[in-house]
């Protein structure tokens, strides 16, 4: 099924092996610890692919990422698996993610990921302004995490789950993509805050 759900999702063949063996590993790693919360295919490709699917075609090339709060690796570690051309920064502060998100990164070859085993407000503190590219879905409330995304970056992507997106102070909206994941359906907006 690996094939059918990532080309379904516009991932690329070359792409698709790097997201099988992922996604293996999360399979097995979830029936021991809980990663996800997907009972099905469909809604582990939708739940892990289709946010990084997306933003896959807004990044610039060679752009330099921080994902905050990637748990299992959504959408950072499948922005990386569909955009070689990234920079990835995973940034996770709990220990049983960070040794899954390890032990898939130790698997793949030719990709730039790095692994920051904290939290992000204290990896903001140290490397501000770091990246050119801050990402977070459902780690924070928006209007906690555009803030902090734009210390990290000068761009900050919030991913959310449904309805208008917040006014946030110090922020404008410069990019609102209404979508849908495409495999259950879910409704979904992927906003690009940048400062004022």
């Amino acid at each position: 099924m690996t094939g059918q759900h990532c080309n379904r999702l516009g991932i690329q063949p070359a792409h698709q092996d790097g997201v099988r063996r992922w996604l293996e590993l999360l399979s097995h790693w979830n029936a021991r610890i809980d990663l996800t919360a997907a009972r099905s295919h469909d809604e582990l490709y939708d739940l892990m692919l289709a946010d990084a699917a997306l933003l896959a075609k807004y990044i610039p090339l060679s752009a330099r990422v921080v994902d905050v709060g990637s748990g299992a690796g959504a959408p950072g570690l499948a922005l990386a698996l569909v955009r070689p051309d990234l920079k990835l920064t995973l940034v996770e502060p709990l220990r049983k993610r960070v040794a899954f998100l390890r032990t898939v990164i130790g698997t793949l070859e030719r990709f730039d990921i790095e692994l920051v085993s904290d939290r992000g407000e204290l990896v903001a503190a140290k490397r501000r302004r770091n990246w050119d590219v801050a990402i977070s879905r459902a780690t924070l409330a928006p209007e906690a995490w555009v803030p902090l995304g734009l210390e990290l970056a000068p761009v900050a992507w919030a991913l959310l789950a449904q309805g208008e997106p917040p006014a946030v102070e110090g922020a404008r909206i410069a990019e609102d993509i209404a979508y849908r994941w495409p495999l259950t359906g879910a409704t979904r907006r992927a906003v690009r805050f940048v400062s004022p």
